[in-house]
């Protein structure tokens, strides 16, 4: 733990947050199936779910916390100086529009950068997944162990969904790439839809490692610091460890992560050697 970390009472916050949450619940229950009302851009949009959700909650967490809130749909605060929250208040909006079930509420705290508490709410599932920087992983409130490590050959591992025709800083077509080396390397491959799914399926062991490319904290920040906080590690794709200025996210345990490392930079050593120029950083990648 950091030393501006050791200045919150991480569990307290924890606990308020998780009540936030919880409150939470049944509106993005019943809210289910809810259509676009935001455009943002391809298959990329927002419900009246997602904007209500995110003035309360975020509301909520400002006023009960006194810490600042960053929202994907309203921004807020800046997420690299100090504590800030960084929430996402329906990840895996087109699951949750067409009523598959892995969809959820993210959460995560960020303090100069470092994810220090994820929280995860899945409430068509039935599982909230939480931790913070130094605690065990809580499933539903009870701590679990640490996901048994394993080689990326038994493994599951989560891919990240994407156009093979579109561009980026990761194009599309060199994601495929990866994903045919991964099927031929990797136990299996699951593409659920849901970076929040993704990363916490992975701190609890379902998968043993995912692959996110988006670059958006209140995407990836949940997500890392559960992972961390089960004894996994969270880079991005070219091996540095995960901050709020990560382009993506790579996270697994120990073992499979390195197998992913590995497989990436066979396979795409550009992409490990962070080579990228300036055109490869648009157009901004739409898939949800």
């Amino acid at each position: 733990m950091s030393a501006a970390d050791s200045t919150l009472d991480l569990p307290r916050l924890l606990d308020t947050a998780g009540s936030i949450l919880d409150a939470a619940v049944d509106r993005f229950v019943d809210g289910q199936g809810a259509p676009s009302a935001i455009n943002k851009g391809g298959t990329d949009f927002a419900t009246q779910v997602d904007l209500d959700l995110e003035r309360h909650i975020g509301a909520e967490l400002a006023d009960r916390t006194q810490i600042p809130v960053h929202g994907e749909e309203f921004g807020g605060a800046d997420v690299v100086n100090g504590p800030v929250w960084v929430l996402d208040p329906i990840d895996g909006t087109f699951n949750y529009s067409a009523g598959m079930p892995l969809t959820g509420i993210l959460l995560g705290l960020v303090v100069d950068g470092e994810a220090t508490l994820g929280m995860t709410w899945l409430p068509l599932v039935g599982r909230r997944y939480a931790a913070h920087a130094d605690g065990p992983l809580l499933l539903n409130g009870v701590a679990v162990p640490p996901a048994p490590d394993m080689e990326l050959a038994e493994a599951a591992i989560a891919f990240g969904p994407f156009d093979a025709r579109g561009g980026g800083r990761y194009p599309g077509a060199r994601r495929a790439d990866l994903l045919r080396e991964l099927s031929t390397r990797a136990a299996r491959i699951r593409m659920t839809g849901s970076t929040g799914v993704d990363m916490a399926f992975t701190a609890a062991g379902v998968f043993g490692g995912a692959i996110a490319f988006g670059r958006h904290p209140w995407d990836n920040a949940a997500g890392a610091a559960l992972v961390r906080a089960a004894g996994g590690v969270a880079t991005d794709i070219a091996g540095r460890p995960w901050t709020v200025a990560s382009p993506s996210l790579v996270a697994g345990t120990p073992t499979v992560h390195a197998g992913l490392m590995r497989v990436i930079g066979e396979t795409i050593p550009e992409w490990t050697a962070d080579v990228i120029t300036p055109e490869s950083t648009t157009p901004k990648e739409t898939r949800r």
